[in-house]
């Protein structure tokens, strides 16, 4: 009887041993899959869709199935049904931070700052007027807010401005298209930077501050009509020629079509000479949702695709400039600094509100 149990014993060692022989390294399994469900802002849908990106999170053990929506929406999302939640900038996720009583603070793993976008035809006539000006050597164009927001407020129309009359798109009231500041981060983050400017370059903190500047924030707003909640719309109508002449984007939109090689047309990347980065900001609400957090911020390889969608890694902040060098058509400022770009702060949030429902009126 011992024998027999030998006997078998050595054959199932012997099939153990033979099986482990005809694995291969590609036979290995990987970690666990688990699928992580968040909602983010449209500008990174492309992004969490990219197959490089899918694959490098399958590595880590992660699945992302995402929904967009505008970054001041998210709250509404049943965002604590959700692993995370992904905002275009900070405050919206402090909200949502505050919202799901979360102790961790949230995780800025890129940020992108905010551009104007315009065509050749308008850029020229901007810069005939004092209104904005390019570098020779970078060909990077700035545009001068001040100046901008000075013909704004006076109510000064294209037609006014040398050169305007030739360009047929060029009439009306001069301002920006933007997203609702109530309900996009790119939206209000626009508010807070035109409230910085009027209020003698210095961030609005009293009530007082909101009311000096609530009339040019309503007159700004209110020509623009019905806005969009998500950067994705206007930035797709510039693309097709439609619209107002001048349109606020994130500097990753532009990048990420000329990173992929897609025709940009004649499009003009103006740098506001003070501007506010959009610190693209995630909520992690369970332990998933944190670990797709860090991945973002401190993985290689996810760093360099974001820089690859024109997002600037807050760990890797060179990437994006090896991304975007040598490129005369948009051309793209690496460094901020020495292309003479300014960052402004951002109120905080309860004031933010405050700036917004003036914008809108309230």
């Amino acid at each position: 009887m011992k024998r027999a149990f030998g006997v078998i014993a050595a054959l199932v060692l012997l099939g153990g041993v033979a099986f482990a022989l005809l694995k291969t390294p590609g036979d290995d399994p990987g970690p666990k899959v688990v699928t992580v469900t968040g909602v983010i802002g449209s500008e990174k849908r492309d992004f969490f869709k990219d197959p490089d990106v899918t694959a490098a999170l399958a590595e880590q053990g992660l699945k992302v199935e995402v929904q967009t929506t505008g970054s001041w929406l998210m709250g509404e999302s049943k965002v604590d049904q959700l692993d995370f939640a992904f905002p275009a900038s900070l405050s919206p996720a402090e909200a949502i931070r505050g919202q799901l009583k979360l102790k961790d603070a949230p995780i800025r793993p890129f940020y992108s700052p905010l551009v104007v976008l315009a065509h050749q035809s308008t850029a020229k006539v901007l810069a005939q007027n004092g209104l904005a000006s390019q570098d020779q050597n970078s060909r990077v164009w700035t545009l001068k807010m001040d100046e901008y927001l000075n013909r704004a407020k006076a109510g000064q129309k294209w037609e006014e401005l040398t050169g305007a009359k030739e360009q047929s798109d060029l009439s009306g009231a001069i301002y920006m298209t933007t997203t609702d500041p109530s309900e996009s981060s790119s939206g209000a983050l626009y508010i807070a930077l035109v409230s910085y400017l009027l209020n003698n370059h210095q961030v609005v903190s009293t009530d007082a501050e909101v009311q000096q500047v609530k009339g040019v924030l309503l007159a700004l707003t209110s020509k623009q009509g019905i806005q969009k909640s998500s950067s994705d719309e206007p930035f797709r109508d510039f693309l097709s020629n439609v619209g107002n002449p001048l349109v606020l984007a994130y500097e990753s939109q532009a990048a990420q079509l000329a990173v992929e090689g897609k025709n940009a047309g004649d499009m003009v990347v103006l740098y506001p000479d003070t501007t506010i980065s959009s610190d693209h900001t995630i909520v992690g609400r369970t332990e998933a949702g944190q670990k797709l957090a860090n991945l973002l911020r401190d993985n290689e390889k996810l760093r360099k695709l974001e820089a690859k969608y024109g997002f600037r890694p807050q760990s890797d902040p060179a990437a994006f400039g090896l991304q975007t060098a040598g490129r005369e058509n948009p051309a793209f400022a690496p460094d901020l600094k020495p292309a003479g770009v300014k960052q402004a702060p951002v109120a905080e949030p309860t004031m933010l509100t405050k700036l917004v429902d003036a914008a809108k009126g309230k």
